[in-house]
């Protein structure tokens, strides 16, 4: 039988080349031309003259990474932690804070021109908060070194499974700086907690909370000790039964209290998540006659600012534990006029109890994969306006399509930086009836 020759692929991993950047993508990606190939580069900024080294090739694009800034950008700043380029957090660190907030809204415009066909927003200004010390909330990934024989605390290095460790991280709450000294000493001071997988930070409106993850048995001895020697509250997990609190974590947005458990999605950025909260009942002038669906509702964040003005309030979450905390939330604040359900908002619709002809509001704050699945189903026509807070760009980008072929415009839209120093854009537009 003839074989055929066929020349191997070349991926061109490793060459490095010398390159002119043209903008960033909207994960904060450098963007470049190179012999016909578009590339993304981590760490570089628009107007650089960079050499880069090629990570991956494909057909028509390549990713790779800065070797050496040739000449850099007016906006480019000295990184402020020790960790840069290794830790998989704050990967913007190196551009200057008020333009990360500029190159994310032009992502986003860009990304609006190409799925739904609009070339200018109505912009209002964006969020922001101090960028750093925002984080309210973070996890710390731990592993056993054993040569060292010493458990050691870090993050994920970026697109990886590694550990990378740390020993302070600037973008942690005041009361969290001193975690990893304290933890790393604490944590090797007795064998039993080297089954400690990873811990979990909150600091809460009522106090800072620490929950400790652990695959194998501790007993209660050493567990007290070490209760005793840190000074958070001190929350034990060991995956097979309920976490035992002796109070509730809360926040407080105006004279609405959320309590929560640390298996509830937050906002991490408490002083954004307020912002966010006072300007989407700003846009949305809620008065006593209006029914709003709130979808994607978690604990209630948005559902119960908004029933303290609106006639009904209908909330829907994929998450048992996020609709039950909602309800306790409503109940806890005096609200009646707010109920929570329990669906899978990718599924038919066909089954939706909580669904009536009478709700003309419509709340939207997905996760990254958006909210297409639901949006194809509603009958938008009956909506006078749709308020959609988004985590992802692109599936904003896509979703509005959706909306503007309806019959609305955007009216309002506006940044919010929840992470200041990553790629992360997070966006709230606001929809009216044309």
């Amino acid at each position: 039988m003839a074989q055929f020759f066929r020349a191997k692929k070349t991926t061109g991993k490793g060459q490095v080349f010398e390159v002119s950047i043209e903008s960033l993508d909207h994960t904060g990606r450098g963007v470049t031309k190179h012999q016909g190939k578009v590339g993304f580069i981590e760490g570089a900024l628009p107007s650089e003259q960079v050499k880069v080294r090629v990570l991956q090739q494909k057909a028509k694009l390549f990713e790779g990474v800065i070797e050496k800034v040739v000449t850099p950008s007016a906006d480019r700043v000295k990184p402020f932690c020790q960790h840069y380029r290794e830790c998989g957090g704050c990967s913007l660190q190196h551009l200057e804070k008020s333009a990360q907030v500029s190159h994310k809204q032009l992502a986003v415009e860009k990304l609006f021109a190409k799925f739904a066909g609009i070339q200018a927003l109505p912009w209002h200004e964006a969020i922001v908060s101090e960028s750093l010390h925002y984080r309210r909330a973070g996890r710390i990934a731990t592993y056993l070194d054993k040569s060292a024989k010493s458990l050691k605390l870090g993050f994920r290095a970026s697109k990886s499974k590694k550990i990378v460790e740390v020993r302070d991280c600037a973008v942690l709450n005041e009361v969290y700086q001193e975690v990893f000294s304290i933890l790393r000493v604490a944590l090797n001071s007795d064998s039993q907690f080297k089954s400690v997988s990873h811990i979990q930070l909150c600091e809460a409106d009522n106090f800072p909370f620490i929950l400790l993850r652990h695959t194998k048995s501790i007993d209660e001895k050493a567990k007290q000790a070490l209760s005793t020697q840190l000074p958070w509250q001190v929350l034990w997990d060991d995956g097979s039964k309920e976490v035992h609190y002796g109070v509730l974590p809360e926040y407080q947005v105006d004279d609405v209290r959320f309590q929560f458990k640390l298996n509830n999605f937050i906002q991490v950025n408490a002083a954004v998540n307020e912002a966010m909260l006072l300007q989407a009942m700003d846009w949305l002038q809620l008065t006593e006659s209006d029914r709003v669906l709130d979808l994607f509702c978690g604990i209630g964040n948005f559902s119960l600012l908004m029933a303290k003005r609106a006639k009904q309030i209908i909330g829907v979450e994929g998450v048992a534990s996020s609709v039950a905390m909602a309800t306790q939330n409503a109940h806890t604040n005096g609200i009646d006029n707010a109920q929570f359900f329990q669906f899978d908002l990718t599924q038919d619709m066909v089954s939706a109890t909580w669904f009536n002809k009478e709700f003309n509001t419509l709340v939207l704050d997905p996760s990254r994969t958006g909210a297409y699945d639901i949006l194809k189903q509603l009958p938008l026509e009956q909506f006078d306006q749709v308020l959609y807070v988004s985590c992802d760009p692109v599936t904003l980008a896509r979703d509005s399509a959706l909306i503007v072929e309806s019959g609305f415009t955007v009216s309002k839209i506006a940044l919010m930086n929840m992470f200041p120093h990553t790629g992360h854009i997070e966006t709230m537009a606001l929809f009216q009836r044309r």
